[in-house]
């Protein structure tokens, strides 16, 4: 790959890595209900806001990937620098921070869900 090359997609990746939280923004996780004490509308309304939560945050995945691909480019070059590095290791982190988040959110209504059914058995 030439230089200018090299630059270009080292100048795209960081503008992409610096930019990303205006472009991409991670979506809040809902409060869940506390299944112990919650009615059946409470339950369903939380299990609604899991999954909305976890459609806005597929969206933000993908709207992640074209950064890190990018910056994943760049880093591959002959010296991409600590800056660009960095950058990489961010959009990298808050990808895996979403799938986390996402996870966590999943097991948390579980178990909330679980509190409800023995709470409100038949």
């Amino acid at each position: 790959m030439n230089n200018s090359i090299k630059l270009a997609v080292f100048g795209l990746a960081l503008t992409s890595a610096a930019s990303f939280a205006q472009d991409c923004t991670a979506p809040d996780a809902p409060t869940l209900p506390d299944g112990a004490t919650a009615t059946l509308e409470q339950m369903l309304a939380g299990q609604k806001a899991v999954k909305d939560f976890q459609a806005m945050n597929t969206e933000y995945r993908t709207c992640l990937e074209p950064k890190i691909a990018a910056a994943e480019t760049a880093a591959a070059g002959d010296s991409p620098g600590p800056e660009l590095v960095e950058a990489l290791k961010n959009l990298t982190d808050e990808y895996n921070a979403s799938v986390s988040k996402e996870e966590e959110l999943a097991t948390q209504f579980n178990t909330e869900l679980r509190e409800y059914k023995e709470a409100n058995p038949g």
